[in-house]
């Protein structure tokens, strides 16, 4: 049975950092990606970064890189999305989800056939 759930999200000042945990246990296959979307008010859904199971291979959107850092503990099943210098801007809830989409379209797809809850990350002085 596949369960992806997020954790880690808060409330930070503009500067300060937070990091993101999404636990994706159950997932068997060769190949997939994991990735972190987010969604503010009023806003679509747009990707942040991605990571491969093996964690060979990452992608971030432009407007965080340089800020975030995904990274994997495989022993774990555990994905970190590590979020450096955070902006007003970066407030949303944050997703991640699971599926075998291509790498070079991992945060320009939704086509992820499993999602996480999400959890709140919420920048303000």
């Amino acid at each position: 049975q596949e369960h992806v759930v997020e954790s880690g999200g808060g409330l930070v000042q503009p500067g300060g950092s937070l990091r993101l945990s999404c636990a994706a246990s159950g997932f068997t296959s060769d190949y997939y990606v994991i990735a972190w979307f987010r969604q503010a008010p009023g806003q679509e859904r747009e990707g942040v970064s991605c990571i491969t199971n093996s964690g060979s291979s990452t992608n971030y959107a432009d407007s965080v890189k340089g800020r975030f850092t995904i990274s994997r503990d495989s022993a774990k099943n555990t994905v970190y999305l590590q979020m450096n210098n955070l902006r007003p801007e970066d407030t949303a809830v944050y997703y991640c989800a699971v599926g075998q989409v291509l790498f070079r379209l991992c945060v320009d797809t939704l086509e992820y056939d499993y999602w996480g809850q999400g959890t709140q990350v919420t920048v303000s002085s």
